[in-house]
């Protein structure tokens, strides 16, 4: 009977020191990440977004690289940090692990000032300097930053020339955002607005149609005209666009779905569109 006692009083003092343990751990993790942000801004994690970020010549506060790092593509990022006079700090891993936002960070960590968001008129401006007719992306309310920087990515490649995000109840730019969009983020214009419906009646006044994606419309996306200046939005990745910004849509499209699933990811329905956009630009040229 004692022994089953002192069995029991041992394992529960096993799961207190555990616990207090785990408690430090976080409570050191959180110091040293809380130490870092009043020190600096924010973070871009992995190796091909610190290059971007590099070749971009935006910005660099500090890069901080693990110990032992010098294969690759770190090298490159030494080189060009040395050539930009930014300071580079090698730490153990685990500091490295302490300071990450994202769990694949690749060994490198650059810390920049916050991102600039832009003006609606920048993304208009970008479109008039390149001589083309504006193509905007509209997220009404995309919350997953992972389906954000996918977003971003493809617009990038795709020649988007800006993309508005909601201010509240929404993903915005960040670590994450960031290295999912492989460096992207950096030669996007991106404005972030109080009023999703106000920045679609700015666009409607510079001459862009605004193409709504729904589910529930009778057009497919392929046989509705999409040339022209021409903004397109995409809705929440649950409950897609809210109905006051359906409103302010000219026309709605959707995607043929043949299986029994009924939707697609929020980055995989903009991709679609954003396609369908350029190869219907190509076509007209």
């Amino acid at each position: 009977m004692s022994s089953c006692i002192g069995q029991q009083k041992g394992n529960e003092m096993k799961k207190d020191y555990n616990k207090q343990s785990k408690n430090n751990r976080n409570f050191q993790k959180q110091s040293y990440k809380n130490n870092e942000e009043r020190t600096y801004d924010d973070q871009v994690e992995g190796r091909n977004s610190v290059l971007e970020l590099l070749e971009s010549g935006k910005d660099i506060n500090k890069i901080f690289v693990s110990k032992g790092e010098k294969h690759g593509s770190i090298n490159k990022i030494y080189a060009i940090a040395k050539e930009r006079k930014i300071i580079v700090v090698e730490k153990d891993k685990r500091q490295m692990d302490q300071m990450a936002q994202t769990e694949n960070y690749q060994g490198v960590i650059a810390i920049v000032p916050p991102f600039e968001y832009c003006e609606i008129e920048d993304i208009i401006e970008n479109a008039k300097s390149k001589n083309e007719e504006p193509f905007v992306l509209i997220l009404d309310g995309i919350e997953d930053p992972h389906n954000l920087g996918s977003i971003i990515r493809t617009a990038e490649t795709a020649g988007v020339h800006g993309i508005i995000i909601p201010k509240r109840r929404a993903a915005s730019v960040n670590s994450t955002v960031n290295k999912v969009s492989c460096g992207a983020v950096e030669h996007m214009k991106i404005a972030r607005v109080t009023n999703i419906s106000d920045a679609i009646e700015k666009l409607k006044e510079e001459g862009l149609w605004i193409c709504g994606t729904d589910i529930n419309t009778e057009k497919y996306y392929y046989n509705q005209d999409l040339t022209g200046a021409i903004g397109i939005v995409i809705g929440n990745e649950g409950n897609g666009m809210s109905e006051k910004v359906k409103k302010k849509c000219d026309f709605l499209v959707k995607i043929p779905m043949k299986g029994k699933v009924t939707s697609l990811n929020a980055s995989v329905s903009a991709g679609i569109i954003m396609y369908e956009v350029v190869e219907q630009k190509n076509k007209h040229k």
